[in-house]
C-alpha cells in the first residue's frame, strides 16, 4: 500500500499564497511520475502540474502557469506545490498523486495516476 499525505492547505485571500506539501515513499521521488490535481464541488477533476524525469521536467496547466510551481525535496521525501496569487477559482480539494512509471506523465492527467492522497483543502 503507498501512502501519500497531504498538509499545507487553508484559507487564503485572493492575491495570496499557500504551499501545499505531499509526503511520499522516497523511491517513488526517483523516476516516477509526480502531480498535483484538484477537483471542486460540481467540478470535474483537473490537473495542476507534473514533474518527471531525471531532469525534473515540469507541466502545468494554463490557468496555473506562472502562479504555481511543483518541485521536489529528495532530502525530506516530498513533493509541493507552491502556489503564488490565489485566485477564487483556485478553491478546491488539492491531492497528490503519483505513478513509479515515469513516462505515464507524458500521456495522462495527473487525476488518473495510480496512487493519490486523500488530499488537502484550498479557500480563497
Amino acid at each position: 500500500h503507498v501512502q501519500l499525505v497531504e498538509s499545507g492547505g487553508g484559507s487564503v485571500r485572493a492575491g495570496g499564497s499557500l504551499v501545499l506539501s505531499c509526503a511520499a515513499p522516497n523511491y517513488l521521488l526517483r523516476s516516477s511520475c509526480l502531480g498535483w490535481f484538484r477537483q471542486a464541488p460540481g467540478k470535474e477533476r483537473e490537473g495542476v502540474a507534473q514533474i518527471y524525469g531525471p531532469g525534473g521536467i515540469t507541466e502545468y496547466d494554463d490557468s496555473v502557469k506562472g502562479r504555481f510551481t511543483i518541485y521536489l525535496d529528495n532530502a525530506k521525501s516530498s513533493v509541493y506545490l507552491q502556489m503564488h496569487t490565489l485566485k477564487p477559482e483556485d478553491a478546491a480539494m488539492y491531492y497528490c498523486a503519483a505513478d513509479p512509471r515515469a513516462w505515464v506523465c507524458a500521456l495522462t492527467s495527473p487525476g488518473d495516476l495510480l496512487y493519490r492522497g486523500q488530499g488537502t483543502q484550498v479557500t480563497v
